[in-house]
């Protein structure tokens, strides 16, 4: 036992010293992935420790420690990644080490709740998660591709291990040049990885976390970390920058914490096991989710068409049906009532002012409705009718159409054949152009709409020679 333990430290001191090395080699600065978890806390603290040892005429390169905020995590764990990154930031000035934290967050066009209630994107599953992509990989790589501008070449540091999955240590070493410690990134080609971890076993990253009495160079405990792993039943979610690794990486609901409203898995192990560790306040996020999950595949609530208007069949014979499309819009709103209902039965002990959707998202998810055909200001209504207030931001309360109007329009539609929804659509692409001295795009965009497989071509083949 004392010989291990004594090996354990000999290891970690080598460990630092090629950090140490691999800092000192140029001038490119580092990109750090910080998750809150093990693997990554295990990373940030060699990091840091490698450093705070360097003398201080050395401590010139920039260190950038990022974690990925989907605004959706759950709220336990970005509390606790929140309140560690000021702690990290603290100290690092303290010590004046050139370490600076930052939090990416995707576009507010393209969070969770923008692209599922906003547009209709279906629950994600394991062949179809829409998510990573637009809510961890693209924040995580703007960032990185803006330092890559800024510098010309970034090192991303990652807590990634050969030991965790057979298909991460073979993605990984499909970028590994012999001879060298730093990897190639799969798709940003004046980006490389560096990972420090990557020999390190599950013994190997406790052992180290838990060592001189769980202590971080940032004066927390890293007990309190261990704590959460256990009550959550699992792990969690990594700060994911490459593509292919998101394949390896599998799901977070199962047993790692990430996205509470994860419904790529049948059952949220981490969500659930906090609520039975104690923290019964997180139950009405957990029935949310599961309520979500279960509706994804009703065909009440999806369209029988894709995004794009294209159609698709399922099954064979007299089976044969339909395939579903994104969540109607009725459905989105069903959902997004049920969200906001949510929300007002939450109540979150650690921060009162905690939401589960942002009023940013609100306004994005109206600009879509309104492009579906939705031009009363429908959010604003859903959000008086469940919360008793309305929303502190300005939106233009006079209608498009007066109601005879509507149905002076509706009628005219029927009378020749031409689809209401189908106007409706095409007289939000021209609203959304107004204001534009030059209106490049819309005719596509006109174009694109009137040639969909879901509409009957020829009930609207005069309506198209008009347009």
């Amino acid at each position: 036992m004392l010989f291990d333990l004594i090996n354990s430290k000999d290891r970690i001191s080598d460990k630092i010293a090629q950090i140490q090395e691999i800092y000192l080699q140029d001038d490119r600065p580092w990109v750090v992935g910080f998750s809150g978890g093990k693997d990554s806390s295990v990373v940030v603290q060699l990091v840091f420790h490698a450093l705070a040892t360097l003398p201080l005429e050395k401590r010139i390169k920039k260190v950038f420690i990022i974690s990925s905020d989907t605004l959706v995590e759950t709220p336990l764990i970005i509390s606790s990644i929140n309140a560690t990154l000021l702690k990290i930031q603290q100290k690092a000035v303290e010590m004046n080490l050139p370490i600076e934290t930052h939090k990416v967050k995707p576009l507010m066009e393209k969070t969770f709740w923008a692209s599922l209630i906003g547009k209709g994107y279906p629950s994600p599953r394991q062949k179809f998660r829409w998510c990573t992509d637009r809510m961890k990989i693209d924040p995580a790589n703007s960032f990185i591709l803006d330092k890559v501008s800024q510098f010309g070449e970034v090192i991303m540091v990652l807590g990634v291990r050969d030991s965790e999955s057979a298909t991460r240590a073979q993605v990984m070493e499909s970028h590994t040049v012999d001879g060298k410690i730093l990897m190639r990134h799969s798709s940003l080609s004046n980006a490389y990885v560096y990972a420090p971890i990557r020999d390190f076993t599950l013994d190997d990253v406790w052992n180290f976390l838990l060592s001189n009495d769980g202590k971080t160079p940032w004066d927390t405990d890293n007990y309190e970390l261990h704590a959460l792993y256990q009550n959550s039943s699992g792990g969690e979610c990594p700060l994911i920058v490459d593509k292919e690794i998101k394949e390896s990486a599998g799901s977070c609901g199962n047993s790692r914490f990430g996205c509470w409203v994860c419904t790529v898995v049948k059952e949220d192990k981490a969500l659930k096991g906090f609520i039975e560790s104690g923290e019964s306040w997180l139950t009405p996020l957990l029935e949310y989710r599961n309520w979500l999950s279960e509706i994804r595949d009703n065909r009440e609530y999806r369209e029988k068409h894709r995004m794009n208007g294209s159609i698709y069949f399922v099954g064979e014979g007299e089976e044969k049906e339909l395939g579903l499309g994104p969540f109607t819009l009725e459905a989105r709103k069903e959902i997004l009532k049920e969200l906001l209902k949510t929300q007002k039965r939450l109540n979150n002990p650690y921060d009162a002012d905690y939401k589960l959707i942002q009023e940013e998202e609100l306004k994005v998810i109206q600009k879509y409705w309104f492009e579906d055909g939705d031009w009363d200001n429908s959010v604003q209504q859903i959000y008086q009718e469940v919360m008793g207030e309305g929303l502190d931001w300005e939106s233009d309360e006079r209608p498009l159409f007066e109601r005879e109007q509507l149905t002076d329009l509706e009628l005219l539609c029927e009378a020749n054949n031409v689809p209401f929804d189908l106007l409706k659509k095409l007289i939000g692409i021209e609203k959304s152009y107004v204001g534009y001295k030059v209106r490049r795009g819309l005719l596509q965009d006109f174009d694109k709409t009137l040639n969909q497989d879901k509409l009957h071509y020829g009930k609207v083949e005069g309506f198209k020679d008009e347009v």
